[in-house]
């Protein structure tokens, strides 16, 4: 797609997503079908997390819908070249070695609920230890161990 069509594209789409009264999946079908992706690939809805905190500014449900339509509107849909269990691994992959542990809480319950076993999500955390380091490799593994604990049945090809 030539890029001046795309920077208009998305230039209309944000336009419209960056408004003083916040779209709801009620209003607006694209926030609707990312809530539905998410709830998909997570197994729970995300509305609860979604909701105005005390303090926060008004344009922080333009922030919290804006990444919700970009990471499940636009990303994780797409699996014309990635399918969503590479996808959800090399997701495991960059949260554990960026250290943010309840993305990747989230984004271990994708590679699950895509199929990835936990044999494999093992391997990641070794691949991250040998390229990140060992402690941000543990650290991750103990946000997998206790995923892992929520769903105690074997994933491996023993099972």
């Amino acid at each position: 797609m030539p890029d001046i069509v795309y920077f208009v594209l998305v230039h209309e789409r944000v336009s419209t997503m960056t408004t003083n009264h916040p779209a709801s999946a009620a209003t607006d079908p694209g926030y609707a079908a990312a809530l539905d992706t998410a709830e998909r690939l997570l197994g729970f809805r995300l509305e609860r997390f979604l909701g105005a905190t005390p303090g926060e500014p008004a344009n922080g449900a333009d922030f919290k819908r804006i990444a919700t339509m970009h990471a499940f509107g636009d990303v994780w849909p797409r699996t014309e070249h990635l399918d969503t269990r590479t996808r959800a691994l090399v997701s495991v992959t960059i949260a554990a070695t960026l250290g943010v542990l309840e993305p990747l809480r989230g984004q271990l319950r994708i590679a699950l609920n895509a199929g990835a076993t936990k044999e494999e999500i093992a391997e990641v955390f070794l691949q991250v230890a040998a390229y990140a380091g060992v402690a941000r490799a543990f650290d991750g593994y103990q946000v997998a161990a206790q995923v892992f604990a929520e769903n105690p049945e074997p994933s491996g090809p023993g099972k």
